[in-house]
């Protein structure tokens, strides 16, 4: 039976590990020692390796665990960024784990950086890197707003039930920038209660839902009147779009 293990990495990172019948999958191992510790000590053999995006917290460690498995296939976008990847991926096409019996959908997700997938599975779920996070989103060192909205439209159409997986423990910190944008949502009162209790138990927040994340993420909810009125007061114009509504916002997380 397939399992979803959430490996900590640095200090706020996650490493996703898929595992069925002692094979895993990584997603994004950063950081090497964490990952190595947790596969020895569940004595897991490591096949595939999943690869979201460049940026070295996400790709730092497959160097050093290719050391330990030298067959383990790397999937990920052809890019000199990420010379690892043994097993090109097409955005829009598929990508098969044998190891583990799992076809997924490669969905190329513009904005965090110009060139972000992310990995989905109907039933599985969404790894989807540093595009989505609980109740926020990746910052835009590539892409502009509007893709990056495009981006957020696309995850925010998937089914409710949807698990998300995306790589950083930033929920709480997301939750207190959520509030102030929509301080009269219930929904998201509830969840940042729920998400304190589990790390005052050192427990993850993740993964999420769609679902949940449509009803209490501002950055899924720029069609809103009221987010769009906070936006508005931020920026002291009109915005006329939910993508001009999302650029007020990402700007004003950036600074909040």
């Amino acid at each position: 039976m397939l399992n979803v293990v959430a490996i900590p990495a640095f200090t706020d990172n996650y490493i996703w590990c898929l595992q069925d019948k002692g094979k895993a999958v990584l997603v994004d191992p950063g950081e090497a020692r964490p990952a190595l510790a947790y596969l020895q000590a569940h004595n897991l053999q490591l096949t595939d390796i999943l690869v979201t995006h460049h940026h070295a917290d996400h790709i730092g460690g497959i160097n050093a665990l290719l050391d330990i498995y030298p067959d383990t296939v790397v999937h990920g976008l052809k890019s000199p960024r990420v010379p690892q990847v043994s097993q090109v991926v097409v955005p829009e096409e598929t990508c098969y784990l044998p190891s583990l019996g799992l076809t997924f959908d490669v969905l190329l997700l513009p904005g965090h950086t110009r060139d972000h997938i992310a990995f989905y599975h109907q039933e599985v779920g969404l790894f989807c890197g540093d595009t989505l996070f609980s109740g926020g989103c990746g910052r835009l060192f590539e892409g502009t707003p509007e893709q990056m909205y495009r981006s957020l439209s696309r995850l925010s159409a998937l089914k409710d039930e949807t698990k998300v997986y995306c790589t950083h423990e930033y929920t709480q910190a997301n939750l207190r920038f959520a509030k102030t944008v929509e301080p009269g949502n219930q929904a998201l009162a509830r969840y940042s209660d729920w998400v304190d209790q589990q790390r005052s138990k050192q427990l993850p927040s993740l993964p999420s839902s769609i679902g949940q994340e449509r009803a209490i993420n501002p950055f899924l909810r720029c069609t809103s009147a009221q987010i769009r009125q906070q936006a508005e007061q931020y920026r002291g114009i009109t915005l006329p779009t939910p993508e001009a509504v999302f650029a007020a916002l990402r700007d004003w997380k950036d600074h909040f």
